[in-house]
């Protein structure tokens, strides 16, 4: 009998610490961690000439920052630079970094993204696989982007 309530016990205890550990470990849901460029290289995400930081008269470099888009795992925020009726360059300035996942996959995600718009010059290019909601929030940022570039 004594071993039955302290196999019981032991069990109890044992699901108590286990249900504590689980909602005790934290992932990248429990916040939206945002990491935020103050220059293309420090972002390390850009291309083209984005050394403008502000618009110049008509026909002039010029840029425009897109909006920031908030994903299920942070903000995401891009940066044109565009010549007047091209796009000449991008740099994202605000992306998830809520842990090492999220800089994992962005790392690898977003010089993608920023070549392939480069490469289209404009917003219809494909989205990263395993960077869905990356993506997504660029491309949102990228096209409110272009559009008040008038591109």
């Amino acid at each position: 009998m004594v071993s039955g309530v302290r196999r019981i016990s032991l069990w109890v205890m044992s699901t108590i610490t286990a249900v504590v550990l689980l909602f005790g470990y934290s992932t990248s849901t429990s916040g939206p961690d945002a990491t935020v460029a103050s220059g293309a290289s420090s972002s390390g995400f850009s291309a083209g000439d984005a050394s403008a930081a502000t618009s110049s008269g008509s026909g002039g470099t010029s840029t425009v920052d897109g909006p920031v888009i908030s994903t299920r795992w942070g903000p995401v925020q891009v940066r044109i630079t565009t010549d007047g009726s091209t796009l000449t360059g991008v740099e994202v300035l605000q992306y998830p970094t809520g842990n090492g996942k999220d800089q994992e996959i962005n790392d690898q995600a977003l010089p993608i993204l920023v070549s392939e718009t480069m490469d289209a010059k404009s917003a219809q290019i494909d989205m990263v696989s395993g960077a869905t909601v990356t993506s997504e929030g660029y491309l949102q940022s990228l096209q409110a982007a272009l559009d008040q570039a008038g591109l």
